[in-house]
Parts: structure tokens; sequence; C-alpha cells
């Protein structure tokens, strides 16, 4: 057993070759390197699926051993000062390692395919394999310094993948935005970590944890001061994870490539700070201040998410403000002390969220069959619909992935979320409250993003949108649908050279290496423009393979946390444990936790039953509002009570507007910061330039001008006479004394 976590440095420097080789074939040998460029796929993936391999061996050796290996060296020594580096195999890491290596590799496959016609091919797969390579040495750092230099790399790799098409204005917006708000959350991260180095002397996690939980125990530490480094450090965590306040970069994130943001924004970068809380539970679990704070955070942002989501026309950025709720959960379950199931949503939802993205990809490639490659149009719900019959597999699998986010059994993030909600009841009624109603909440807009895309008609063929489904979207502001109508225009079909572009109005040719672009559009013409316009289409399977791979991990990821199965092995107490509480053992024995309760089959049904309603009324509410059967629905009394104008319509409209003007504008946040910070820090640039220009360079140019002036007045005295001279020297120390006199008798007198 022992023998294999030698080699667990496989897990770190196998994978870190490949964006060097691709980066020294770019710099010295870039004509061969570009025309093999599909070739670098394999390496990628290959490397990576052998790290993939090992850790699930790891993850297996762990169950059956409750084993905690790690290995450090010396890096730096002195007399005062020592910095370790190593790596740490424990439960956490475990977890997260399978994480990453199993969606990397299936994002990557999905990628060679999705990005084969983009002249950033070998860039990007170099981009994504040093994420990967940094990824993983984040999880299994051994010490808070390794942590943070790992962290950094991580960050460095989101605002190079955010601004990958940095030519587009809207992208290199994104990223500077996204690299400065987590610049925030890492200050204080580092400070933090400074911290807690002056309190404990110590970077190593273990140390770290046995030195402060003894000056906590005997009362040695400034309770204030502490608690400040924690929240530091939490900071970190909530910039990452995009947690309210710093939440405000991960829908814009969204600008980039969408293999990115299936691996980077929904499955395992932003998990990168619900990880840090996790590895550095056993010192936030004994500051109460902190444990309520972070589970404040976390009930805050679950519910912001899911209202901002509400009325997003973007499928990715309504697909961004789900992963914002669903991480609040996280954070929610790890302020209540629910460690283990907080883990457990980590993977549910990891799986869940990299399929509907990976979907949401599919969907954008078959809309870029008719408007071109334009993120604006290729992305907007608005111009979708009737997808269903023109791409049934990612419709299946988007579905299944919608249901399992919305909590419907037996998928996965049922298990996860009805845990963590029946936890909150718990811990706090107004929280648990909460919870549940954003559980409502996820199940409408999830929905609705559903039904939008892929029910009624295919919007963007159509000029009278009174007759598709896109009327629907008029119960969410009227003016929505007047734009459209007015400056709405049918596209032509574009040509190769146009669909190369991925940059609004500019073309780009490409190299003749890229694959051939035809794709087998089904046309028809349109009798008054006499132009042929193109219907959706399914992706290919390079694309879909990923896509079914992560449907089993949807369906059936959600075993290793349930409880009462027949595989589950019992504890020393005669409780069942699930697999996940098995390989998580060491851990809460570590944190003095319950590995897990008994489980009650009624009380289970019951909560069952309670979160499954709430997730079934959503469902309900969004199929009455966008889904083509409402026409069918008017019939009863309560929708026919709405359609009237009176004054029921009239608050309703109100009501609606109200909502949907919170949450298309962002919950007016950016509007804030933009106000208040930006605009707060030019007015002080401004403020300082003027003293700067005015004050001091005045103050300086003064004396210039005024010894000038003085020395213009005192050349022409220059006569040349002796006398003159002697006359003025007279006058000037006559002068001096009366000045003198005059001060001597009237502080000495």
């Amino acid at each position: 057993m022992e023998h294999i976590y030698q080699y667990s440095w496989i897990i770190l420097f196998v994978t870190f070759p490949v964006p060097m080789l691709i980066g020294a074939g770019l710099l010295f040998f870039p004509a061969a390197t570009k025309k093999l460029r599909r070739m670098w796929a394999f390496p990628s993936i290959f490397l990576l699926s052998i790290v993939m391999i090992f850790s699930i061996d790891l993850s297996i050796q762990q169950i059956n051993s409750s084993f905690i290996y790690q290995y450090i060296w010396s890096w730096t020594i002195n007399n005062d000062f020592s910095l370790e580096f190593g790596h740490l195999i424990d439960p956490l890491t475990s977890i997260l390692v399978v994480l990453i290596t199993t969606v990397g590799i299936l994002v990557l496959f999905y990628s060679d395919n999705y990005m084969s016609h983009d002249q950033g091919y070998l860039r990007f797969f170099a981009y994504m394999s040093f994420f990967n390579t940094s990824m993983l040495g984040l999880v299994t750092s051994s010490n808070l310094i390794q942590i943070y230099i790992f962290w950094e790399l991580v960050g460095m790799c989101s605002y190079l993948l955010i601004g990958f098409w940095f030519i587009r204005p809207i992208a290199s917006n994104a990223c500077q935005k996204a690299f400065v708000t987590n610049r925030v959350g890492d200050f204080g991260l580092l400070l933090g970590i400074l911290g807690f180095y002056w309190i404990t002397g110590s970077f190593e996690f273990r140390d770290l944890f046995k030195i402060f939980n003894n000056l906590v125990y005997n009362n040695q530490v400034n309770f204030l001061f502490v608690t400040l480094c924690a929240f530091l450090l939490f900071s970190g965590a909530i910039a990452k994870s995009a947690q309210f306040p710093l939440h405000v970069w991960l829908p814009d994130a969204m600008e980039g490539p969408t293999p990115i943001s299936a691996l980077i924004h929904a499955a395992t970068m932003v998990a990168a700070g619900i990880f840090l809380v996790a590895r550095l539970f056993p010192l936030f679990v004994v500051l109460p201040y902190i444990m309520n704070l972070i589970a404040l955070i976390g009930i805050i942002t679950v519910f912001l998410g899911a209202t901002l989501a509400l009325a997003q026309k973007d499928i990715k950025r309504s697909l961004a403000y789900s992963t914002m709720s669903q991480l609040g959960y996280m954070m929610l379950a790890l302020g209540m002390g629910s460690y283990r199931v907080a883990l457990f949503h980590l993977i549910t939802h990891a799986y869940s969220k990299a399929l509907l993205f990976l979907g949401s990809g599919s969907i954008i490639h078959s809309m870029e069959a008719i408007v071109g490659y334009s993120p604006d149009k290729s992305q907007n719900m608005v111009l979708m619909g009737g997808l269903t019959k023109h791409t049934p597999i990612t419709k299946t699998a988007f579905l299944l992935g919608t249901l399992s986010l919305c909590g419907i059994p037996p998928f996965a993030c049922f298990w996860s979320k009805d845990e963590i909600l029946n936890d909150s009841w718990l811990y706090s009624p107004i929280f648990a409250i909460i919870a549940c109603f954003t559980a409502g909440l996820t199940a409408f807009y999830m929905f609705r993003v559903y039904l939008l895309t892929f029910e009624g008609h295919l919007n963007v063929h159509f000029q009278n949108y009174k007759n598709s489904s896109f009327y629907s979207i008029s119960l969410w502001g009227k003016e929505e649908s007047k734009m459209l109508n007015k400056n709405f225009r049918l596209l032509p079909l574009l040509t190769n050279n146009e669909r190369a572009s991925f940059f609004w109005k500019n073309t780009y040719k490409i190299d003749g290496n890229v694959r051939n672009m035809t794709w087998p559009f089904i046309t028809i013409k349109n009798l008054n423009t006499k132009r042929v316009f193109s219907y959706p289409h399914e992706s290919d399977n390079t694309m879909l393979f990923p896509m079914l791979v992560l449907v089993l991990f949807t369906l059936f990821i959600g075993a290793v946390g349930i409880p009462f199965n027949q595989f589950n092995q019992v504890n020393q107490e005669g409780m069942q444990l699930d697999i996940l509480s098995k390989l998580l053992t060491p851990s809460l024995n570590l944190l003095h936790q319950n590995q897990n309760d008994s489980v009650d089959w009624y009380e289970f049904v019951t909560n069952a039953i309670f979160s499954v309603s709430i997730a079934f009324g959503g469902i309900f509410i969004a199929s009455s509002l966008y889904k083509p059967v409402y026409s069918l629905l008017q019939n009863l009394n309560f929708f026919n009570s709405f359609a009237k104008k009176g004054p029921k319509r009239i608050l309703w409209d109100k009501i609606i507007n109200v909502i949907y003007n919170w949450s298309y504008n962002r919950g007016y946040i950016d509007a804030f910061y933009a106000i208040s910070f930006i605009g707060g820090i030019r007015k002080l640039a401004e403020l300082i330039h003027f003293f700067d220009k005015r004050i001091i360079d005045g103050i300086l140019n003064g004396v210039g001008v005024t010894s000038f002036f003085v020395g213009e007045g005192i050349k022409s005295v220059g006569s040349g006479r002796i006398s003159s001279y002697l006359l003025l020297y007279l006058f000037c120390t006559l002068i001096f004394l009366l000045i003198y006199y005059f001060i001597f008798f009237f502080f000495y007198l």
C-alpha cells in the first residue's frame, strides 16, 4: 500500500511537460507545430488519463485503509525560518484530484472538436494543460505558501482563458475584471497566511492546526486578531468561489470559450474556494464568529445567484449565476459544520454543471450555423427555441442535467442538496426557509433555460414573433419584444471565411490545416428575400461522447453518498457508512464529527417529498410561463384573471417588472461598484492629480518664476559703479537692522 504512495508525485509532474513542449514548439518551430497542431490533443488527454487512473487507485486505497500520506522536502533553511515544499494525499485531496482529472479529460476531448476551427487551438490546449497542472498542484499542496503559489497560477490561467479571444473588447474587459476582483481576495488571503504564521510560526497544515488549537484551548491568543486573520483567509475563498460581494467577475467570465466555462467556472477553479475552506476547516471550526460568517455569506450567495439568473438572456450567463448559487449551498454547508455534505454537493454539482455547460456549447455550436460566430446572438436564448427536433441528443442530456440541478430524484444533486436543506433546518429556520425557496427558484430558472432553448419554434427564422414561443418572454417585460420586433433581421448563411471569425464584425482567414468547415446543413429558402437559411444541427460524436459520459455521472454519482445501499460498510458503532463517509473517515475523526447518522426511512421520505414538491412547483411555474402549453391553460380562471387588464394584472405586471429589472441589471451591484469604487477611485485620482499639478508643481514653478523676475529686476541695478553698490549695500543693511531691532524689541521687551 505504501509503495503506491511513493509515486504520488506523478499527480503534479506528469502533465507539466505538455504546456512546456507546446510553448517551446510555438517559439522555435512555429510552422511545424501549427501544421501538426491536432496531434497535441493526444498527449494532453493521455497524460491526464494517467493521473486519473493513479488518483482513482489512491482513492480506493484510502477507502480500504484510511491512510494519510505526506512527503515534504526543505527548500529554504535558515536559523529562524524554514520553507518546505511537498505533497499531501488525504481524503480531501483524493476527491478533488479525481474530480479534476475526470472532468478535465472529458472537457479536453470535447475541446478537440469545439476548438478545431480556431487559430488559437494550440494556445488553448497549452493554457488548459497548464491550468490542470496548477489545479492539481493546488489540491496536493502541503502548506499555505505552496497553496498560495498555485492559487495565483490558477488565477493567471483563468485570466488567460477568459481573455482567450482578446481581440474582442468584451472578452478583454472580462478577463481584466476577473483578475482585479480576484486580486482583492488574494491580497486578503496573503495577509491571512502571514498572520497565522506570526501566530503559530508554521505554514505546514499539520503543525499549524495543532499549534493553533492548543493556543485557542489555552486561551493564549487574541481572539479579535485571530478572527481577523481567519476572515482574511476566507476572503480568498470568497473571490475564487464567486461569493457575495466578490461574485461580479463570474458572469462576465463566460466570454471565454464554452469548454473553459465547463472546466474552470463550473467544476474545478470555482471549487478551489470550497477546497480552501474545507482544507482550513480545523482552523475555522473553533472560531464561531467565522463559522457564522461563512454560513451567512453562503445563504446570501444562494439567494442572490438564484434571483439574478431569473431573467438572463445569455444561456451561459444563466448557468454562471446558477453555479454561483450552488457554490453558496456548499459554503452554507461548511458554515453549518456539515463538512461531508458540502463535499458531497461539490462532487454532484461538478458533474451536473459540467454536463450543462457542455450541452450549452453544443447548442451554441449549432446556433452558429445560422447566425455565424457571434456570441451575442448564438448564446441568446431569445433567438433559440424549437431545438428538440434538430439536436435530440443534446436536448436529452441537457434535460437530465437540468433535472439533477433542480433536485429531482434519482439524479445526483438531489441527494446532496436534500441533505443541505435538512441540515439547514437544524441550524437556522430562517436560513432553511431561504434555502428551500431558492431551491424552487433553481427549478424555475433552469427549466426556463430549457424551455426557451428547446421548446416552441426556432425564433431566429420568424419575423412575426407573436406566432412563436418568444411571445411568452413578454411576461418578463414588454420592451424586450418591441426591441426585437423593431431591430431584428433575418441573417443569411455565412461563407466559410466569415465563419472563421469569433470576433464580432472582423473576419480572419484560417490556415489550410484547419478542419473542413462544411457542415450538414438543412437549408430552406425564404420566398421574400430569395436567400438561403440553415437549421441547427447536432454536434459531432467527439462532442457528444463527453456529454454522454457526464450523463452517466449525473445519474449514478449520487450513489457515493447514499447511506443505505447494500454495498455500504458498517462502522464500529454499527452505523452504515456510505462510500464518501468511508473515504472521509480520517478527516471526520480529526474534526470530531459523526461519520454518518443512522437513516430513518420515514424522515428521509418526508423530507424528500417536501424538497421535491418545491422543485416541481418551480418547474410548473416555468412551464406555465414559457411553454407553448400556456395557451391551453388560459381556460382556467386563474390565468383568465390575469389576462384581463385589471388591478390584479397591473399589480402583477409591476411585480414582474421589478423582478425582471433586478435580475437583468444584476441586482444593480455592478452599477453600485462602478459608481462607488470605480467612480470614487477616479475622482480620488483626479483630486490627487489636481493637487500634484496645481499645488506641488505650482510651488516649484512659482519659485522658478519668482527667481526669474527677481533676477530681471536686479539685472537693471548692475551699473558697474562701486559707489552705487555701496549705497545699495548700506540700504539693505539698514533695512535688515531695522527688522532685527523691531523683532528684538517686540519679543524681549
